[in-house]
């Protein structure tokens, strides 16, 4: 073996252990050492408080009483909250800082049917109203805001927000503030919610809204595919997301990220970033398994998705955005998509959505670009993709590769005021994606995935030497 063969050989095994070692970090980076296992020297029981687990006696005032006493533990180790098996009846109550909430398996939380029972708030400033109604909105189930280490957690007990009661209220028009979700923290900082199981949401099940340090993980989210409204997880203005190996059947979309509503997300200008998305298996009839937007005012950027597993609904993946949004959808890299029964299963959507008055800025066009789909099949698929971007407003770098659709459309792609690049994807795509990246051209990939904040930034590279590096292209291939 020559000398050039032997030094190649032993930089290719270096770069594939340098490739499987960066999948793994970049994973995980973004959560660090969060986890649902914290010691809590000090614990009480809801019972311990006069609640009653019949189903029917209402739980409210144990469920403060009992977090207003466990406050005094914060500065001394923090507490746990314990939810013996039974069928707890209770309106909204806030969470605080360093508290477990631990639900045994047959302990049910549930959201009283009584809407007095659920307060009304102020609007998220980034939405400037509620998102349903002008005005205020309900303040949901379980709420919390400027916590710090809070963890939601059991060996899969469940919350149900018996929610069909705020859906005929929906349906009938006859709501007066806009619905409320499950979970809601704003303003917070190292929460963790895992093994549970939510169903039957009014509205929006999982809302961690201006949060940095999230994890959420093993959850079941239940609603029937009928429901209004009852999206999965939904980072909202948030940093530093891990959201990993769960299973969502809903009447919207799965998992999907926001960032504020036209001029008051603009405005607001808190972004969505370093989010990672894992293993997340569902069905949703009338939205997507990946969403990004329409609520997107504030910016997304550098996002990772990969591993999902999406049946019987109509998008696969999809972003939704409009003129007046303005805001940006940008270093989106999604992996390893697996499709059964999707009517479409790629969108990208540049006229969506309403607006939250009139005063939004018409001029105000969002940048949607540097998104890359990588590693996709499909089966009974309708139609491949409908990628559309706005005049005026062409959303660029657009890249799918190896991407393969068995769809049942003559048409199976529609593409217009797209620019992008495209490689081993069936059937064959439209003119705009049709080209492979040429030089100074890169499609944003695992070695342009940016470090965590509190990391150390790597030297950054040229688009050309990314291009003409070997090894980079390898570590492509060997993370998906």
């Amino acid at each position: 073996m020559s000398r050039s063969a032997s030094i190649f050989q032993a930089l290719l095994v270096f770069a594939v252990i340098a490739a499987q070692t960066q999948c793994i970090t970049v994973s995980a980076m973004y959560c660090n050492d969060l986890t649902a296992s914290v010691d809590r020297p000090h614990s009480a029981s809801i019972t311990d408080f006069g609640a009653v687990g019949d189903g029917i006696t209402l739980n409210t005032k144990a469920f403060q009483n009992a977090l207003f006493y466990l406050n005094s533990f914060a500065n001394k180790g923090g507490a746990q909250l314990i939810v013996p098996a039974g069928r707890w009846l209770t309106g909204s109550f806030s969470l605080i800082s360093h508290l477990t909430l631990s639900l045994d398996k047959d302990a049910v939380i549930l959201g009283s049917p009584d809407s007095s029972e659920w307060p009304v708030i102020d609007a998220l400033p980034s939405y400037g109203r509620g998102r349903e109604l002008p005005g205020k909105r309900h303040q949901n189930l379980i709420f919390g805001s400027n916590l710090t280490d809070v963890i939601i957690t059991g060996a899969n007990g469940t919350v149900d927000g018996q929610g069909a009661v705020w859906w005929d209220w929906f349906h009938n028009q006859t709501l007066n503030y806009t619905r409320p979700p499950l979970v809601e923290l704003m303003y917070s900082t190292r929460v963790v919610i895992s093994n549970l199981t939510f169903m039957n949401s009014p509205f929006w099940n999982i809302h961690p809204v201006y949060c940095s340090q999230v994890l959420i993980q093993h959850l079941t989210i239940l609603a029937p595919i009928s429901s209004p409204n009852t999206d999965g997880i939904d980072p909202d203005s948030s940093t530093n997301v891990c959201i990993e190996d769960c299973y969502i059947r809903n009447g919207d979309d799965i998992v999907v990220i926001k960032s504020g509503w036209d001029e008051y997300g603009i405005s607001f200008a808190h972004p969505s970033s370093n989010i990672s998305i894992r293993n997340i298996t569902g069905q949703t009839r009338n939205s997507a398994g990946l969403a990004f937007g329409s609520e997107m005012s504030g910016g997304i950027s550098d996002v990772r998705a990969e591993g999902i597993r999406i049946v019987n609904s109509v998008h696969g993946i999809r972003i939704k955005t409009a003129p007046g949004r303005g805001g940006y959808v940008k270093n989106v890299y999604v992996a390893d998509v697996s499709l059964d029964n999707v009517s479409i299963a790629i969108r990208i959507t540049g006229n969506y959505g309403d607006h939250p008055d009139d005063k939004y800025n018409k001029s105000a066009l969002p940048t949607i670009s540097n998104i890359t789909i990588n590693g996709v099949v499909g089966v009974n698929i309708g139609v491949a993709g409908m990628l559309q971007g706005l005049p005026g407003d062409n959303f660029s770098n657009i890249c799918l590769s190896n991407v393969s659709l068995s769809a049942r459309s003559t048409d199976p792609w529609n593409c217009s005021l797209v620019e992008g690049y495209s490689n081993s994807v069936s059937p064959e795509i439209c003119d705009q994606l049709r080209a492979s990246p040429g030089p100074g051209q890169v499609c944003y990939g695992i070695n342009s995935y940016p470090a965590a904040a509190a990391q150390p930034q790597p030297p950054q590279m040229s688009s050309a030497s990314r291009l003409t590096n070997p090894f980079l292209s390898l570590s492509w291939f060997l993370c998906r």
